[in-house]
């Protein structure tokens, strides 16, 4: 099997169907609907149905969206895909405003009234008592009803515009590698080249990108300025009542506490020796005393001067499938059904867009995954990434719709669980001592990244917002902040920092929301925790690991970890038993690798 491409009819045929009009006609509807009963706002039954108005519209814009994204994913200069995703935007806009004045009503109303609204036979409408709670949480920072209006209208063409124009750049950059053939190939290619095992073309592609970085470099910081200060401008103004934070916004969308984000941060700081002593490893069987920016994220070099292994698609359905029948059959069977019914694109074409992602059709519930295929290891762990988020979604999928909204800090709970699975049923294969070691190289890369990266990350945009309210960064100094951040983290584990990295990664650039890095760390440690749980628990492990994923869209991290772990998030413990954990691991590298 070569890699596939999606089939996405089961939501729409393609992009000129019909039923697309349609359902924006639907959609339209409801928001007349709710602008019509707007007056009576104060009564239960009004407020009960402008819940099942906004939730019926509210998905039919998300798989249109999705619809639309999908496509601009496959081909970012697709006109007709982005033009979608505009009229998407705009629509979603709409709907927020409509509904606005209900959740105004919603989050100042008595507790008695909210009671009543949640006595409902529809699941859509009784199954918001978490939302509502999460969103009473705001009241002292809300606008006045015209004011949140008048923002959400705005950022259609305003905050999310700059991230459109991200992926617009970015989508149909090319880069001209570094080598004697001076070759061309788009951003996302040229990205993919750092992933693998090509390791003579990785300096190039790296030097190639910090090019087309430089050369876009005014774009790119006027991107990130942009959307700092929209931000920080929308806290000041949310800040009559109470100081709204930088950090506040991201810490309400992960649904975890200031001391648990401080907690994580402060033991990942006191044990950053172990991701960097991976690093040195890592670096030593590169033949390198230190790793190189190009290098962090390649496949491990061969030890037997063997070609590096490359996967075929097929051959890597098949390890996941087998990995994932260890833990249940049902998991097994789950891939099955990804393949059989077209939800994987992984095809390299040339204008697709960065990166690796798993998205959902709201209305089927169906699960899609999206990645660049290039045969390496990481490619393989990637794909079991994405899966995993994708069975997050498949065994939520009988729930009403508004309790599947996990954060994303319990998001890669799944996807890193799924990583873990793999790695150690590969590990299980293998006898001789290169296999081991190679088995192992991924839990080192995945330490280098997820306990360094990560962190260099948020230091980064934290510094960043510390610093905005001064007023904008010039290119030069958004480089020397992410030098200097990058430093020391790598320590003497890198030999040079990448000073375009906060162009590069997308991330920085997403426009709705900010700070998308830390719950990468959180998940990559919660999933160790649960991860570690597999063996004690026995055959009754599957059972409470899909009844916590379901769990992810109705609580606070915090009650997940208490009532499915015993553990508290905000204490040091949590997280330093997960770090000792993927210490094991780097220990038992070095000692396989000192036995040459």
């Amino acid at each position: 099997m070569t890699a596939p491409s999606w089939n996405l009819s089961i939501a729409y045929q393609d992009l000129n169907d019909p039923k697309i009009e349609q359902d924006i006609v639907l959609i339209k509807q409801c928001i007349q609907a709710l602008d019509l009963h707007v007056d009576n706002r104060d009564s239960v039954s009004v407020a009960q149905n402008a819940i099942q108005t906004s939730e019926a519209a509210g998905q039919l814009l998300a798989t249109i969206n999705t619809f639309a994204q999908c496509h601009a994913s496959i081909d970012a200069t697709d006109s007709e895909a982005k033009a979608l995703v505009g009229r998407v935007a705009k629509l979603n806009s709409e709907l927020s405003q409509a509904f606005a004045p209900y959740e105004n009503t919603l989050t100042k109303a008595p507790d008695s009234f909210i009671t009543d609204v949640l006595n409902h036979d529809s699941p859509d409408v009784a199954g918001q008592a978490f939302q509502i709670e999460c969103t009473r949480k705001l009241a002292a920072t809300k606008l006045s009803v015209a004011e949140e209006q008048l923002l959400t209208a705005m950022e259609v063409d305003g905050r999310d515009a700059w991230g459109r124009l991200y992926d617009n750049i970015t989508g149909s950059l090319q880069v001209t590698l570094g080598d004697e053939q001076q070759s061309k190939m788009g951003f996302s290619q040229a990205a993919s080249i750092l992933y693998g095992t090509d390791f003579d073309r990785q300096e190039p592609a790296w030097r190639g990108i910090q090019q087309a970085m430089a050369e876009n470099q005014e774009s790119f910081a006027a991107i990130l300025n942009a959307l700092s200060g929209w931000r920080l401008t929308e806290y000041q103004k949310r800040s009559s009542q109470t100081d709204v934070h930088f950090l506040d916004p991201s810490l309400h969308e992960s649904r975890i506490q200031p001391q648990t984000l401080d907690a994580m941060m402060s033991v990942a700081k006191q044990n950053r020796e172990i991701g960097q002593k991976a690093g040195r490893l890592m670096a030593r069987v590169h033949g390198l005393e230190q790793m190189r920016p190009w290098n962090q994220l390649a496949g491990m070099p061969s030890l037997t001067q063997a070609e590096p292994t490359v996967y075929r698609f097929d051959q890597a359905i098949e390890i996941i499938r087998a990995a994932f029948s260890h833990v249940d059959p049902e998991m097994a069977e789950f891939v099955d059904v990804m393949i059989e019914n077209g939800w994987i694109d992984a095809e390299p074409t040339e204008n697709r867009r960065l990166g690796a992602y798993c998205t959902k059709f709201a209305a089927t519930r169906t699960p899609l995954v999206f990645m660049t295929w290039g045969g390496s290891r990481s490619d393989l762990l990637t794909l079991a990434h994405e899966l995993g988020h994708a069975f997050h979604n498949w065994v939520m999928r009988d729930m009403p719709l508004c309790q599947t909204r996990y954060p994303m800090t319990l998001a890669e709970t799944a996807s890193i669980f799924a990583e873990n699975v793999v790695r150690d049923y590969l590990l299980e294969q293998v006898e001789s001592r290169e296999e081991k070691l190679e088995m192992l190289w991924e839990e080192l890369s995945s330490c280098y990244a997820l306990m360094v990266n990560i962190p260099v990350r948020f230091e980064f945009e934290k510094r960043f917002y510390e610093q905005r309210s001064g007023g904008e960064f010039t290119p030069s100094q958004l480089c020397q902040l992410m030098s200097e951040t990058w430093t020391e983290w790598y320590g003497d584990s890198m030999s040079e920092p990448d000073p375009y990295f906060w162009a590069s990664k997308l991330h920085f650039s997403i426009s709705e929301v900010s700070f998308y890095n830390y719950p990468y760390l959180f998940g990559y440690l919660f999933s160790i925790g649960v991860y570690a749980q597999r063996t004690s628990k026995g055959a009754q492990f599957y059972t409470d690991y899909v009844n916590l994923l379901r769990d992810t869209g109705s609580m606070m991290a915090e009650e997940v970890v208490g009532k499915h772990l015993g553990m508290d998030l905000s204490k040091p413990d949590f997280w330093q038993q997960s770090i000792d954990r993927v210490k094991e691991k780097i220990d038992q590298f070095e000692l396989l690798l000192d036995q040459e």
